[in-house]
């Protein structure tokens, strides 16, 4: 590794990658040398990075030898054809695609709950961000899993237009405004309107009935929390909010275990925060908690009146944030200090 840290990110003009780009200038790395990489479409146009502007770099004429990490944002096919070659160049690429989340050999990260998978990758190693949904239910319900054991969790997940990207951001405003001037919103983006909308249906269908963004909460969860014995039945709904996932959380523990020694658990929970209260203006909500925050947020943690060791939250996090860039830099700064990288 270079003395001054060389560092790119590769889909730098998205909505993660910009987000990515003022997180590492948040979390340490002003002093580093960046490099923003997009496809030859985005050739003449500048991101910003903290007080400097950085011009963008055409992606397949990058040549990564040299580069000590590369952060990547700009889709899983993306993701497939330049990871490994930037690999291959000796560059750790820290992935936040679902490219290589179910690879065997790629770990899986959530810092604050497998972090120690970093412990011994060389560089030219590809490590793979999980999905956004997926790390803020993981972030919520790991210290309990530690605590008295998961058997199952049931969870719907109400997801923002950001998790589609800009475009997805785009298409609520318009149709937001359409809708105010008594006009037809014509959706393209997703597949119906989305303003004053919940659609259940985010991603492509599979041969089960249940959707790919469905599955990817039960097979990310088992592989992060090295248990292949936990089931996790997902269903997720695109509401019309413009930052930060909420999630109904339902879970059956393996022991019995209180809520005192839940409330202790989840409070000692690095990126955790427990909003203990009943008072209807303390309830955590995307707009008011998650958006633009780094941590994960909790209430309504409850006993499940269905099941003896039930136990229902609701769960909101910064899907752009945690969900994606935040997680990726965390990872980042694990991988150069050694450190659990909880605070910037």
């Amino acid at each position: 590794m270079s003395e001054r840290l060389r560092l790119a990110v590769v889909g730098a003009t998205g909505a993660v990658g910009e987000t990515m780009l003022s997180i590492l200038h948040e979390y340490g790395f002003k002093d580093a040398d960046v490099h923003a990489l997009a496809s030859e479409k985005s050739l003449g146009k500048t991101v910003e990075f903290g007080h400097r502007t950085l011009a963008v770099e055409v992606l397949d004429d990058y040549d990564f030898a040299g580069t000590d990490f590369a952060l990547f944002s700009a889709g899983a096919g993306i993701s497939v054809k330049h990871a490994p070659r930037a690999a291959a160049a000796g560059c750790t690429v820290i992935d936040n695609t679902s490219a290589f989340r179910r690879d065997e050999d790629i770990p899986l990260v959530v810092p604050e709950i497998n972090g120690d998978l970093l412990k011994d990758l060389k560089p030219g190693s590809i490590i793979s961000n999980p999905n956004c949904s997926t790390i803020q239910m993981l972030i919520a319900i790991a210290p309990i899993h530690a605590a008295a054991g998961i058997d199952r969790v049931n969870v719907s997940t109400y997801q923002s237009v950001s998790g589609a990207g800009s475009k997805g951001m785009e298409e609520l405003a318009r149709q937001t405004m359409a809708r105010l001037s008594f006009k037809d919103a014509e959706p393209s983006v997703f597949a119906q309107p989305i303003a004053f909308n919940a659609i259940p249906m985010i991603d492509a269908m599979q041969e089960n009935d249940y959707t790919r963004e469905e599955m990817k909460l039960h097979w990310e969860t088992q592989k992060i929390l090295r248990d292949d014995a936990i089931s996790v039945n997902a269903t997720a709904v695109r509401i019309p909010v413009f930052y930060g996932h909420s999630e109904a959380v339902h879970l059956e523990t393996r022991e019995d275990i209180d809520l005192d020694a839940v409330r202790d658990a989840m409070n000692k929970a690095p990126g955790l925060v427990l909003v203990d209260s009943l008072k209807p203006k303390d309830q955590v909500t995307a707009v008011t908690h998650a958006a633009g925050k780094d941590e994960v947020f909790v209430s309504r943690l409850r006993r499940d009146l269905s099941h003896p060791r039930g136990i229902n939250m609701w769960v909101v996090g910064d899907n752009v944030r945690k969900g994606a860039a935040l997680n990726a830099v965390q990872i980042l700064k694990m991988m150069v200090t050694g450190k659990m990288p909880v605070e910037s």
